[in-house]
């Protein structure tokens, strides 16, 4: 696993040779946990892929999950200005609290008969927006992001078009499966899946090209919210 923005030899750990380390779900950004690392929990959780801490209560190196196997799978990690914090990105197998909870901080507010509260991982549209924002100077020859922004507002803005009648067609098909063989949708599915995927990228670019961010996009749909 290779860290983002870390090094392990500069994190900086307090007198009881721990460091803090804040576990947030990648898809949302949801903080999960929080607990403390050594120098040995790090290395392991670097090592193996899978988050590992210093048990202060036993003292001892603790893979979170090793019994319940609800681990915590490293997607990144890196440190605070100070060095002396850590956020790990991660993919939870299972719930985090040992309530059964997602997150630790659900706990107190979980009742035992309460469902999961579906996450539909929005966050990470944050790493494809960054993604888009570096292709912006990259060589269009290497890039196709950088290839639409070259052609100006009509490179982008006639794929979205594009796009947003495929996602039209594949929606029609869709329901044509569901309607004549609701056990058989695998591939109506995907292909609506796909072409919604390529809508919202195409649409995100059309912002880049017009120097537009996302969140004056999520700041008007918050002006029409009415729940």
């Amino acid at each position: 696993m290779t860290p983002r923005a870390a090094q392990p030899d500069r994190v900086v750990y307090g007198p009881d040779n721990l460091v803090p380390a804040i576990v947030q779900d990648r898809a949302d950004g949801r903080v999960l946990m929080l607990a403390y690392m050594d120098a040995e929990a790090l290395a392991a959780t670097l090592a193996t892929g899978e988050v590992h801490f210093h048990s202060r209560k036993r003292d001892r190196l603790w893979k979170k999950g090793e019994e319940s196997g609800h681990v915590l799978r490293l997607v990144s990690w890196e440190a605070d200005c100070d060095a002396d914090s850590l956020l790990f990105q991660v993919d939870p197998v299972g719930p985090t609290c040992h309530s059964g909870t997602r997150s630790c901080f659900d706990a107190l507010a979980a009742t035992p008969d309460a469902p999961p509260v579906p996450r539909e991982g929005f966050a990470w549209l944050e790493t494809l927006w960054s993604t888009i924002e570096s292709r912006a100077t990259a060589d269009p020859e290497t890039s196709y992001t950088a290839r639409l922004l070259a052609k100006g507002v009509d490179g982008p803005s006639r794929k979205v078009a594009e796009e947003a009648v495929e996602v039209l067609m594949a929606a029609k098909d869709d329901a044509v499966a569901e309607a004549s063989r609701p056990a058989d949708r695998a591939a109506t599915v995907d292909a609506l899946t796909g072409e919604v995927a390529d809508l919202l990228y195409h649409t995100l670019v059309v912002l880049e090209e017009r120097q537009l961010r996302p969140a004056s996009v999520i700041a008007r749909l918050r002006e029409r919210h009415n729940p």
